[in-house]
C-alpha cells in the first residue's frame, strides 16, 4: 500500500511505529505478558478491600480508549475484556533514572488511541473517587495502525457514535471495540447455550454431532445449497436440518440426543433469517410432543431467569412472559379465529379458493401444507405475541411427523409462537416406516410439480426405521432467533458476529495525474488525497475555502515547507 493510499492518521501511526523501532521497542512483541487481574475484578475487589495486599501490585493488558496528557502526569482509559478502568500515570515513576524517554516519547508522542498496552502498578482512588490504576511501568503490546471510531459522550448523550450498520456487520472487530452493549449480546448469547446444554445434561441426554456434508438434504422443506465432492465425485448438499441423523441414533439405541449445530438453507434473506443460522435439535425416546411441550417450557423459563433473573422479557415495546405453563391452541382454532373460516376437511381446490377470499397470493406448484402455511402466516401468526403453542398441524404440512391419534388429517405437531414468530418446531415423531415412506413419495410429486423445497426421499433412512425406533417427540430451536427474542434486538445480523453480507464494493480511487488534469500541481493532489478525499467529483462538491484551509493546514502541520496555494489558485481547481 502506497503513502498516497494512506490517510493523515494512518501515517502518522506508521511513524510512530518507526520512532519505536529506532528506540529498539518492538511493537509486536512475541514472547508472554503475565497478566495477575482484569479491570472489573479489580474494582469489585477494591470496592470491598482497599487494603487488600493482593491490589498492592496488579499487571493487566488491554486497549487504550482514551487519554488526558497534563505534563508530567496523565491519565487514559484501559479497556480489557471485562470492561473499562482509569490508569494513572506520573513521568518521575514510570523513569526513575534521567531518561525520561519512555514518558515524555513514547506515552505522550508515540502512543495513540487503540494501542494494546501491558500495565503494572498499585490500585488506589482518586480524588473524585474513581478506582484508578497508579502506573508503574508500561510496555508496548501491540501498535494499532488504523484509528478507531471516537464516540464521545457529554450530558449523557453520545456522538460520533460506530452506528451504521454496514460499516459494523463487516468489521465486527472495531464493532465490538467501540460499542460496549455489542460484546454484552455475545455473551449473553453463550450464556443461553451453556444453560439450555446443562439442561439437557442434567437430564442425562447426550450432546453428539452429525455430517453438515450430506448426500441427500433431509429433515426440513428448504432449498439447500449444493457442493460438489472431488475425491467421490459425487454432489453434496450442505445440511438443512439434523433430524433424520440424529433419529438414526435413537434407532441405534440412545435414549436422548441433542446437538448445536449450523444449518445452512438457500432461501431470502431478512431481519430475520439467515443462510447460516444455528439450531438446536433434540429427540428423546418413548416421549409424546405433550410431554415436549413441558420440556420447552421448564427449558426457556429457566434461560429467560439465567439471563434477567426473572422469566419477563423486554422485547422493544412489549414485555413477554416466559413462565409456564404457556397458552395452547390448535392450528385450525387459531386460523377460525382470525380469519372466521373452518378449513377444517377441504381439499386443494377449496383452500386456493380461501386464499383467494383473504387476498393471499398463491402458485400451481402450492399443495394443501403450503396453502395452510400461507393462511396462517399471513392472518395468524403475527397475533401471538406471548409464547403460544399452536398445535395439531394437517397432515399435509408435517412429513416427518406421526398422525394425530384421534384425528388422522392432522398430525402431533407444535410450533412454539413468541412475538409473532415461530421459535421452536416439535412433533411426536414419525416411526412407521412404511407411512413414512408414503410421505416421502408425496413429497416426490410436490417436487415434481415444481415445488423446490419440498424433501427428497431418503431410503437410508426408512431402511434404519424398519429396523425399529421406539415412540420418540423431537424439537428443534432456532438459537439466532432466540438470542435476539432474550437480548432485545430486532435484526438477527445483531445476534451473529459475522452476518452473510453482499461482497464490499471496493471505491477505486482516482489517481495523482485525475488531479493533475483539473489544474492541482503534482504535490497538492497527494496531500488531496492524503485528506480523504478519493474522487476529483468529491472535492468538486467542496467550498474553495475550506480546501484551501485544509491543505494549508496540511502542508504546516507536517512541516512539508511547500508554497502555499492562494485562494485563487485553488478556486481555478475547483472551476
Amino acid at each position: 500500500m502506497s503513502t498516497v493510499e494512506l490517510s493523515e492518521q494512518e501515517q502518522i501511526r506508521r511513524k510512530s511505529l518507526e520512532e519505536l523501532n529506532k528506540l529498539g521497542i518492538n511493537a509486536f512483541p512475541a514472547e508472554e505478558f503475565k497478566t495477575t487481574h482484569y479491570s472489573q475484578d479489580i474494582i469489585k475487589q477494591f470496592e470491598e478491600n482497599e487494603e487488600a495486599e493482593e491490589l498492592k501490585s496488579v499487571t493487566l493488558a488491554g486497549r487504550l480508549m482514551s487519554r488526558r496528557i497534563m505534563g508530567s502526569a496523565s491519565f487514559a482509559e484501559l479497556k480489557d475484556q471485562q470492561g473499562r478502568i482509569q490508569i494513572y500515570f506520573r513521568r518521575d515513576d514510570i523513569c526513575e533514572g534521567d531518561d525520561k524517554t519512555m514518558y515524555n516519547t513514547v506515552f505522550k508522542k508515540l502512543l495513540d488511541i487503540g494501542d494494546i498496552i501491558g500495565v503494572t502498578g498499585h490500585v488506589f482512588k482518586t480524588q473524585l473517587g474513581e478506582t484508578s490504576i497508579h502506573v508503574k511501568e508500561f510496555k508496548v503490546l501491540t501498535k494499532s495502525l488504523k484509528p478507531l471510531p471516537i464516540v464521545k459522550e457529554k450530558d449523557g448523550k453520545q456522538y460520533d457514535a460506530f452506528t451504521d450498520p454496514e460499516q459494523r456487520y463487516r468489521q465486527r472487530y472495531v464493532d465490538l471495540i467501540v460499542n460496549d452493549q455489542v460484546k454484552d449480546t455475545f455473551l449473553k448469547r453463550t450464556k443461553i447455550i451453556n444453560t439450555m446444554r446443562d439442561f439437557f445434561n442434567e437430564k442425562g441426554y447426550l450432546e453428539v454431532e452429525t455430517p453438515i456434508l450430506q448426500s441427500i438434504p433431509g429433515g426440513a422443506s428448504a432449498r439447500p445449497f449444493e457442493t460438489h465432492h472431488n475425491a467421490l465425485n459425487i454432489p453434496l448438499y450442505l445440511r438443512i436440518a439434523n433430524e433424520l441423523y440424529l433419529k438414526r441414533l435413537i434407532v441405534g439405541g440412545f435414549d436422548g440426543v441433542y446437538e448445536f449445530a449450523k444449518d445452512f438453507r438457500n432461501e431470502g434473506m431478512d431481519r430475520t433469517h439467515n443462510p447460516e443460522f444455528t439450531v438446536m435439535e433434540i429427540y428423546v425416546a418413548y416421549k409424546d410432543y405433550k410431554w415436549m411441550m413441558n420440556f420447552t417450557e421448564e427449558m426457556l423459563e429457566r434461560v429467560a431467569i439465567a439471563l434477567h433473573g426473572q422469566t419477563k422479557v423486554q422485547m422493544g415495546d412489549k414485555e413477554i412472559d416466559f413462565k409456564r405453563p404457556f397458552k395452547r391452541v390448535t392450528m385450525i382454532d387459531a386460523i377460525k379465529e382470525h380469519t372466521g373460516i373452518d378449513i377444517a376437511g377441504m381439499g386443494e381446490a377449496e383452500l386456493k379458493d380461501v386464499c383467494k377470499q383473504l387476498n393471499i397470493e398463491v402458485d400451481d406448484s402450492m399443495g394443501k401444507g403450503k396453502l395452510i402455511d400461507e393462511i396462517f402466516g399471513e392472518k395468524c401468526e403475527g397475533n401471538y405475541i406471548q409464547p403460544t403453542f399452536i398445535t395439531d398441524y394437517p397432515v399435509e404440512m408435517s412429513p416427518l411427523c406421526k398422525k394425530h391419534r384421534d384425528n388422522p388429517e392432522l398430525t402431533e405437531r407444535f410450533e412454539l409462537m413468541v412475538n409473532g414468530k415461530e421459535l421452536a418446531n416439535a412433533y411426536t415423531e414419525l416411526n412407521d416406516p412404511i407411512d413414512q415412506l408414503g410421505r416421502f413419495q408425496d413429497q416426490l410429486k410436490l417436487s415434481e410439480k415444481g415445488d423446490d423445497e419440498a424433501m427428497f426421499i431418503d431410503t437410508d433412512f426408512v431402511r434404519a426405521l424398519e429396523y425399529g425406533m421406539p415412540p420418540t417427540s423431537g424439537m428443534g430451536i432456532g438459537i439466532d432467533r432466540l438470542t435476539m427474542f432474550m437480548t432485545n434486538n430486532q435484526s438477527i445480523q445483531e445476534v451473529l458476529f459475522f452476518p452473510q453480507m453482499k461482497p464490499e464494493k471496493k471505491v477505486e480511487a482516482d489517481g495523482v495525474e485525475k488531479y493533475e488534469e483539473i489544474g492541482v500541481p503534482k504535490e497538492w493532489a497527494e496531500i488531496i488525497i492524503k485528506l480523504g478525499y478519493k474522487k476529483v467529483a468529491e472535492v468538486k462538491e467542496l467550498k474553495p475555502t475550506k480546501l484551501h484551509q485544509e491543505v494549508c493546514g496540511y502542508n504546516k502541520k507536517n512541516k512539508l515547507g511547500f508554497k502555499n496555494p492562494s485562494q485563487d489558485d485553488v478556486k481555478s481547481w475547483l472551476a
